[in-house]
């Protein structure tokens, strides 16, 4: 028997609070390339040492910090003067009975194909050093992997919390930023860089979205070229967010700190569309929650999910999967207008035996959750049940972490 607490929660549900602020920071911005990189690189280990040793090896990748280069933005194309620094950390297994994996490199292309498959200009050879510090884990935490189960123990005691559904404001914030980085977006708008945040603010029935985006300088031939565009590309954004929504009022503002008659330094421009070519530098865990929106109004968990192994975990495997656990509540079960799911682990126990794991519900008006907190019980039950399969899923990287 699981350990489990269903119970009503008596709380407006956001959606029908009066203040909502919620952000998502895009695909191009320094720290949402760390988690994106760095969760690659566990995936990538995650099949070497299937493949190798019939088992995933200890590991966490969960380290990283992209040290911003050093640029001159000229309108109509400037130079990259020092490259980006990515450095990576935290552990791996190296070597398993005698037979050894090439950590240091497997890491190193991992984050040259990231690069190239997702940033248009920033050229992996030329723009990045890399900087490999995994090093062997513990001898505790390593052991973990040698214990016999097909369920592992938890590495940790940690806690984390999802929820559905999620609200209008967070949908399109998370939409926009996908919009814009969509690739017939970057073929009609080729100056709008992929370092790209969006931050959602409503206020009762009306909605402000402020986005801060990159421009890419060869695209740019001036001052007054700089305006035009992002008057263009402002209209595009107005469009796409008021036929997705329906707020009373919507405002959308781009790139609110320009002032004009300052030249080169009043506009937004990058040599390579991230500022981190030689503005900002990046950090894992300081990007989106796994629900790719970082949601003010929520409870959200403290772990960065981005590199952490995917079998033992929690930080990452409870990250997500409460969430999903979340999610099929909403869609399974009736009557219900929010769901919480909270899981909190105890190191070395097996992970699909949580110390807790708790539903709290917000139920649509003339409903009760006593009357469906079987149904909810066994969502949660059947979830933890098939874990294996979830924590496999994420190995291969089929769910998405940012």
């Amino acid at each position: 028997m699981r350990n489990m607490l269903i119970n009503g929660l008596n709380q407006t549900p956001i959606e029908k609070q009066k203040l909502e602020i919620v952000e998502r920071k895009g695909l191009g911005h320094p720290d949402s390339i760390c988690d994106a990189i760095m969760d690659q690189v566990s995936v990538r280990l995650s099949r070497a040492y299937l493949e190798k040793f019939g088992a995933i090896m200890h590991h966490n990748a969960d380290k990283s910090l992209l040290v911003a280069g050093e640029i001159e933005t000229i309108f109509g194309g400037g130079s990259v003067k020092k490259p980006m620094l990515l450095i990576f950390g935290d552990r791996a297994t190296f070597e398993v009975d005698g037979i050894s994996l090439p950590i240091k490199e497997m890491t190193i292309q991992t984050a040259k194909g990231w690069f190239k498959k997702n940033l248009r200009f920033v050229d992996p050879e030329k723009h990045v050093k890399y900087q490999v510090e995994l090093q062997p884990g513990s001898s505790e935490l390593t052991d973990i992997f040698k214990r016999k189960g097909m369920i592992l123990g938890a590495n940790d005691t940690s806690a984390a919390v999802g929820y559905a559904p999620m609200t209008r404001t967070e949908n399109i914030v998370l939409e926009t930023e996908r919009y814009v980085n969509s690739n017939d977006f970057k073929k009609r708008f080729p100056e709008s860089g992929e370092d790209v945040k969006v931050m959602g603010f409503r206020r009762g029935a009306n909605l402000n979205i402020t986005i801060a985006m990159a421009f890419v300088d060869r695209f740019v031939e001036s001052e007054r070229d700089y305006f035009r565009k992002k008057a263009e590309l402002l209209e595009e954004i107005k469009r796409f967010v008021k036929e997705k929504v329906d707020f009373e009022n919507v405002t959308v503002d781009l790139n609110t700190l320009d002032a004009k008659g300052r030249g080169i330094g009043g506009v937004y421009l990058t040599v390579l569309g991230t500022s981190a070519d030689g503005a900002d530098s990046g950090q894992v865990g300081r990007g989106n929650r796994v629900n790719g929106v970082i949601p003010l109004n929520r409870p959200v968990c403290s772990e960065a999910a981005a590199g952490k192994n995917p079998v033992s975990h929690v930080g990452k495997i409870y990250n997500l999967l409460t969430h999903k656990i979340a999610n099929s509540i909403y869609e399974q079960v009736p009557g219900i207008e929010e769901v919480y799911i909270w899981l909190l682990s105890q190191i070395g126990k097996p992970i699909d035996q949580p110390a807790i794991a708790a539903a709290q519900v917000v139920m649509k008006s003339g409903n009760s959750f006593e009357h469906v907190q079987k149904e909810i019980e066994e969502v949660v039950d059947s979830e933890l049940e098939n874990i294996e399969k979830f924590c496999m899923d994420l190995a291969y990287g089929k769910i998405p972490i940012c």
